[in-house]
């Protein structure tokens, strides 16, 4: 066996021969991940983590038509290593710069394509890349994940909204699927993440249970060959028939980053931005205009106004109203949601409803407006009503029921961003698969939800319960952005909560609802319930008027998957405190060492009341001067929360 040991600016990297076969042997810049890369017949790799192999040889490639696979019978032509450890300033996130150190190979093997591999101190990840002339179409992507042990996993087995379901990586439940983030738990409690990056112009990777012992394997949506209108008010196009291939694309391109990342503890799962580190740059030159912010949300509370002198439903005095609120309380947007136009034909507005009228008193008012559609209605009139909606001076849009992840709802994705941001429209994305990094290659993907949210409240017997609340940070969250529209005003506790349509309510406590607006990262973050129901409470008005969507500075605190968590947030001198927990009661003692020394800050606190377990919207405001160091305790009922803004005395 031949061996050859480089070290070149802090890389460690060792290349063995033996016979046919090379292994390619580099480390993370911190040393903790350790990759080994088998090139011969095939293409594998094996990651260890603190010097533990979690993963065993997990094959990977990609196989064209005409009989051509990419990772089979390689040849390796050229070997390149690289080094970046660099500082990047996103437009907005959790953080207002991030750290982007990595140790890179790059093989180029024979017949016109390469394999980068990346180690990050937060994960693995891996690409193919391809130099083929010609228009390909790509029949499968072999992408295994062969772990060490039986290791727990969380399955998301639909697409976008659901609860997530804990078993053994050998179980065989149906549906044996999984969509991404997939969460994976080694006997000795790392955390194991698998997702990808960097998802244009090719479908969605999902995951589902190998034929092999612990052993998942990725799938696609095959490409749509027939479609129709069905499912709910024939909001989606159902595919009915499909292509023998899942993507037809350029040859000369970069295939999507598949993505593990490790994390020994739970908490800092809620500071990993490997999604976004591994996506494409900003492709919009010009991003002034894409501002964060909150929004009214008019369909959750289903317009329950009170102390009103007309009668509200999708007429301008309504939505005059909504527009009013937002501009007393300094909250950037509105949402007009389904009904403000014919869903099948958006240039035909609700009778009662004066959209131009409307327009005016909210740029009067600076106030934004966030119009509700249809995503095929829209792809049908993309051009006409696009300008339409630049025209009248509409904000943004809320694309809904996609409920695919095929090549063509991606593609349908990255085209309305591009013809959305011509128009320097924002785009929020409802019914879509989870995020891979597209928000910081258009930053006018504000938002996407891709996640089971409130609105099941309102129509699923079951609801989402503070369990699922405090599972999600740990899972979806790692993706991106997450639209789950927190800020309900009536809680209840599990025996007495209840589906009502018109009259929702949340699981929990008002304080577990207060708490998502810090503890959920979402640039666009809606304020669902109605505004006289804020307006009855104005702590809690003020409070939620003055939490940001976007920060300087995170810094997890505590958590435990599926039951518990806090995090601190900072914007400008500011910081929020948000801690949850699930049906379990919860005391967390949080140190502010996060704070500056030497400086002195003042708390508003808003807890759960003394009777918050049985009446969930009790709540209490308290204020204490805090400095650095000192200690708070969060005490939570069952389903409850905590959450602070603690500014600093001028």
């Amino acid at each position: 066996m031949n061996k050859i040991f480089l070290i070149i600016s802090g890389l460690f990297f060792m290349s063995m021969t033996s016979g046919k076969a090379k292994d390619f042997v580099f480390q993370s810049p911190d040393r903790q991940i350790r990759a080994k890369i088998t090139v011969g017949k095939t293409i594998s790799y094996e990651l260890f983590y603190k010097n533990k192999q979690y993963l065993n040889p997990s094959r990977i490639s990609l196989t064209l038509d005409a009989g051509v696979v990419l990772g089979k019978n390689v040849a390796v032509q050229s070997t390149k290593i690289n080094r970046v450890d660099k500082v990047i300033y996103p437009l907005y996130g959790i953080t207002s710069q991030l750290k982007e150190n990595y140790n890179e190979l790059e093989l180029k093997c024979k017949g016109n394509y390469s394999v980068l591999f990346r180690l990050y101190n937060e994960g693995f990840a891996y690409r193919f890349m391809s130099d083929i002339g010609k228009e390909i179409r790509i029949l499968s992507e072999e992408s295994e994940f062969n772990f060490a042990g039986n290791y727990q996993a969380y399955f998301h087995p639909l697409l976008s909204e659901s609860n997530y379901r804990l078993q053994h990586l050998s179980d065989k439940i149906k549906p044996d699927y999984s969509s991404l983030p997939l969460l994976i738990k080694s006997e000795d409690k790392i955390n194991i993440l698998i997702h990808e990056s960097d998802v244009l112009n090719f479908p969605c990777l999902t995951i589902k249970s190998s034929d092999k012992t612990n052993s998942l394997v990725g799938e696609h949506a095959a490409y749509p060959k027939k479609v129709a209108e069905g499912g709910l008010k024939n909001f989606n196009l159902i595919v009915l028939e499909v292509e023998k291939f899942i993507a037809k694309t350029n040859g000369k391109r970069s295939f999507p980053w598949r993505i593990i990342a490790f994390e020994a503890n739970d908490k800092n799962i809620l500071n990993n931005q490997l999604v976004y580190l591994l996506a494409s740059e900003s492709r919009i030159e010009d991003n002034s205009w894409i501002k964060p912010g909150k929004v009214v949300w008019d369909w959750w509370n289903s317009l329950n106004l009170t102390g009103v002198n007309f009668k509200t439903g999708f007429n301008t005095e309504t939505y005059k109203h909504l527009i009013d609120f937002a501009a007393a309380n300094k909250i950037e947007y509105i949402n007009l949601d389904e009904g403000w136009s014919n869903q099948y034909n958006l240039m035909k507005l609700a009778d009662k409803l004066d959209i131009n009228a409307l327009m005016e008193y909210a740029r009067k008012k600076n106030v934004g407006i966030i119009l509700w559609c249809v995503w095929h209605v829209l792809d049908k009139q993309m051009v006409e009503a696009l300008d339409v909606f630049q025209s009248w001076g509409v904000a943004g849009l809320k694309v809904d029921f996609m409920d695919r992840d095929d090549q063509v709802v991606v593609e349908f994705h990255e085209r309305l961003l591009k013809e959305a941001a011509k128009r320097r429209l924002l785009i929020n994305y409802h019914g879509a698969y989870h995020p891979t990094g597209m928000a910081r290659t258009y930053p006018n993907n504000i938002n996407v939800e891709g996640v089971k949210g409130l609105e099941w409240n309102k129509f699923d017997t079951a609801g989402t319960s503070p369990d699922h609340d405090v599972t999600i940070p740990f899972i979806r969250m790692f993706a991106g952005g997450m639209d789950y529209t927190p800020g309900a005003m009536q809680n209840y506790n599990k025996a007495d909560w209840k589906q009502i349509f018109d009259r929702p309510m949340s699981q929990g406590t008002l304080a577990h609802q207060l708490a998502m607006y810090t503890v959920y990262y979402a640039p666009l973050q809606m304020i669902s319930d109605a505004p006289s129901a804020y307006e009855k409470e104005p702590g809690i008005l003020s409070f939620v008027a003055a939490v940001p969507t976007v920060w300087d500075q995170t810094v997890p605190l505590n958590g435990e998957t599926g039951s518990y968590l806090a995090v601190a947030r900072r914007k400008g001198d500011t910081w929020f405190v948000g801690a949850m927990t699930g049906w379990n009661p919860k005391n967390l003692v949080l140190k502010l060492d996060f704070l500056t020394p030497g400086s002195s800050y003042s708390a508003e606190i808003i807890a759960d009341g003394v009777n918050a377990a049985r009446v969930g919207s009790d709540y209490r405001i308290s204020r204490k001067k805090l400095k650095y160091g000192d200690i708070l305790s969060a005490e939570m009922t069952a389903g409850g929360g905590w959450t602070c803004r603690i500014s600093l005395d001028r």
